[in-house]
């Protein structure tokens, strides 16, 4: 049985403390001052380098201590989990020290969020990565009503596509408008179909009953338990309902739950289970009644797959389900130990370790799905609970080999091409479909009108616009109107909770894809891997990267100069996720600071910057109308700052033999598809602002795909941090919530969380 993660990490603990004694504190937790370089503090070399240490600490004075840096040989001659929690505590100590003690209070909801808040002001201080744009911020034209599926910012429900309303006639920008104040003021998601429904009668629009949309997704596998990536859930989340899930209103409703209780210490969740649902396969045949052992399958199964979702199951990183971690460990044998029930066929009992309040709002992700056990015995499927040897069997491999108590079945799935879905005739709440038909089509890009074009023949509900089609857009007029597609229909379309972020390598092991030794080859000589490798590991030098780099210009590519700011987020959790619901007052660096009741999570992070001397902007109290954001503009670019912290870095880099210069540069390999004319845009920019900001001191290497599978091996389908074929990405890689909780966004940057593997650890 798989070892636990979270014990292994605090096995290498004496390993990763041998190292991290040897290094200052110019790296861990400094700051440069932008003041030092102007007055003399830190001299320019004739060769361009810096003598001496500019480095200063929280309180924006300078350090005198030395500048030792990692020690290299002590690393490599540990195991690779021993390296990874070594480089761990080096580069994000602080970090972990304030999000442990954040996750400890479970209690007082407001103090957690505003704990979690400061701890990731640390973590952007690191450097370790950088939150580049929301999944939004684009002009677009859309036959979808708006809000007519559910738009919670965690989980998977708003893959369920059936409650979509899609016209016949593209919704004019007004009429858009309408539908959301509607939406608005609805008490109820019954109440708003019947208003929306009525409004677009009576404005003349007709419904169409099939929903035809297009992505770049690849699917890997149909086993929506196996999996934690949202290019697999956007296509199986469909096919399964949930114990609860959010309606139009984002509100959360009984589903296969009928109801529910939680008992009165927090730890017992009591599901009642709705009689009389079926379970069917691929052709609708019903193949058995969903019943509550349906949850105690799916759990071993998560069990049997615990590198895929069982981290949310356990108390270092997740709700921690009773006994989940010992069963992991091989500290017990019997799963009925597990705090999973089914006390009889329609009753299932949850019990976890501690109370975790955002329990509830997991419901909606792929870890609580259902699993019909005969079914997944038929495809030749086994659970370690039994006492034999896991094995999947067929289960999962394609659309006749999973069942379904979902609102759609597959009825087609063509790879790279179309997956077409038809409603179930036996799902529960069949009344709820309004699109009974849904196909989604693969579109790699390389075709940059292909989407617009389908929109406007009704082949495809929506598109967003990038420059290609924006130009037609603002020229062409429909047949029978007087105005152009872009002033009849467009709208911007709003950030959801998906944040997409750059990420530095700490510990670059492949220097070509880990799957095709032919893909991705870097020219990096010896010399340069060691050098990169060194000054990755320096949080003065990650900070110049993300200083010098120039997301406004990098977005305008694809989204143009008006929206180039739209979709930039500052922080990895967005800043109006959360609000405190009562008066909360925090010690931040000594100093006691009140926040009133509603002050949301971006501005609590934002305290905490200011006070470290830490020179980014995460919240913006006069953005969206004054109700403050952390969106829509950009916190990070700052030319001069950059600078500051590059010669803070060169300092440091000197002093144990890397000298960094125009003529000697640091040389970073950073990824991109050349088949995608808006990434390798994106990606040409990132490369001059880069180089042109921090005087030629680094040079960017675009390292070329010609293919999105090979492309996407290189950061995305990689199982381990040793897989990742770069020194940084820029926005390769995302994270959406998976509950109600700042902790679904910073476990994943905990040890052994799910991202460390975009930093090259674990």
């Amino acid at each position: 049985m798989k070892k636990c993660k979270v014990q292994k990490m605090l096995a290498s603990m004496l390993a990763a403390t041998m190292v991290l004694g040897m290094a200052a504190c110019g790296n861990e937790g400094s700051t440069p001052s932008s003041d030092a370089a102007s007055t003399g503090s830190s001299a320019e070399a004739s060769d361009g380098s810096t003598a001496g240490s500019t480095a200063s600490t929280d309180n924006g004075g300078t350090t005198d201590e030395a500048y030792v840096g990692p020690d290299w040989a002590a690393i490599e001659s540990m195991d690779y989990d021993e390296k990874s929690d070594a480089l761990y505590d080096l580069n994000l100590g602080e970090f972990n020290e304030y999000y442990q003690a954040a996750k400890q209070e479970v209690e007082d909801l407001d103090l957690r969020m505003g704990l979690m808040a400061l701890a990731e002001a640390k973590l952007m201080e690191s450097g370790v990565f950088q939150p580049v744009y929301g999944n939004g911020g684009s002009y677009a034209m859309s036959r979808i009503v708006p809000r007519s599926g559910s738009t919670v910012l965690w989980g998977l429900d708003e893959y369920k596509w059936y409650t979509q309303l899609i016209t016949n006639e593209l919704i004019t920008s007004e009429d858009r408008a309408e539908l959301i104040n509607i939406w608005g003021g609805s008490e109820t998601a019954d109440a708003w179909f019947a208003d929306a429904k009525k409004f677009l009668e009576e404005k003349g629009y007709t419904l169409n009953d099939t929903f035809n949309y297009e992505i770049n997704y690849e699917l890997v596998t149909w086993d929506v338990i196996a999996t934690s990536q949202t290019s697999d859930s956007y296509f199986i989340s469909s096919t399964y309902s949930g114990l609860m899930e959010y309606d139009a209103l984002n509100q959360l409703q009984p589903a296969l739950a009928e109801s529910y209780e939680v008992s009165e210490d927090g730890l017992t969740y009591t599901f009642h289970i709705r009689k009389g649902v079926n379970w069917v396969d691929q052709q609708g045949r019903v193949i058995g009644e969903v019943k509550a052992d349906d949850w105690v399958a799916s759990m071993q199964h998560v069990a049997d797959n615990d590198g895929e979702l069982g981290y949310l199951m356990t108390t270092a990183e997740g709700c921690g389900i009773k006994n989940y971690d010992a069963w992991i460990n091989g500290e017990i044998a019997d799963f009925s130990q597990v705090g999973v029930e089914a006390v009889d066929d329609y009753t299932l009992v949850y019990t976890l370790e501690a109370p975790f309040p955002a329990f509830i709002t997991m419901m909606g992700y792929g870890c609580f799905a259902p699993l019909n056990r005969s079914f997944y015995k038929s495809q030749g499927g086994t659970f370690s609970a039994d006492g034999v040897a896991y094995t999947p069997g067929n289960y999962g491999t394609s659309p006749s080999n999973i069942a379904y108590c979902g609102a759609y079945l597959v009825t087609n799935y063509t790879e790279k091409n179309v997956t077409s879905y038809t409603a179930n005739p036996e799902y529960w709440n069949a009344d709820a479909v309004n699109t009974p038909k849904t196909n989604i089509y693969y579109n790699d890009g390389t075709d940059t009108l292909r989407n617009y074009n389908d929109v406007k023949a009704n082949n495809s509900a929506g598109c967003a616009f990038n420059p290609s089609s924006l130009v037609l857009a603002q020229q062409e007029i429909p047949d029978g109107e007087t105005e152009t597609y872009f002033d009849l229909y467009n709208y911007t379309t709003t950030n959801n909770a998906t944040t997409y972020c750059g990420w530095v390598n700490l510990a670059r092991e492949s220097w070509t894809n880990y799957d095709d030794t032919s893909a991705g080859v870097s020219a990096q000589t010896d010399e340069d891997k060691a050098r990169a490798r060194e000054a990755l590991n320096n949080q003065n030098f990650r900070n110049a990267m993300a200083l010098a780099f120039d997301r406004g210009a990098y977005n305008a590519t694809v989204s143009g100069e008006d929206l180039k700011y739209a979709s930039l987020r500052n922080s990895y959790t967005p800043g109006t996720f959360l609000h405190l619901e009562k008066e909360l007052t925090l010690d931040i660096n000594g100093t006691s600071t009140t926040f009133p009741a509603g002050t949301y999570y971006g501005e609590i992070e934002q305290a905490q910057l200011e006070a470290d001397g830490f020179p980014i902007k995460v919240w913006d109290p006069t953005a969206d109308g004054g109700v403050g954001s952390g969106d829509g503009f950009d916190g990070w670019y700052d030319p001069d700052q950059a600078v500051a912290y590059m010669d803070a870095a060169i300092a440091e880099l000197q002093q144990v033999g890397v000298e960094v210069s125009a003529e000697n540069p640091i040389n970073i390999d950073v990824p991109y598809a050349t088949y995608h004319e808006g990434i390798t845009n994106r990606c040409n920019v990132y490369k001059q602002t880069i180089e042109k900001v921090l005087g030629g001191k680094v040079i960017i290497n675009l390292i070329p795909f010609d293919e999105a599978t090979a492309y996407s091996h290189s950061y995305y389908r990689i199982g381990t941090g040793s897989e990742a074929n770069y020194d940084i990405t820029v926005d390769t890689s995302g994270w959406g919530p998976d509950y109600g909780d700042a902790q679904s966004y910073l476990d994943t940057i905990q040890p052994y969380g799910y991202m460390n593997k975009n930093i090259g650890l674990h």
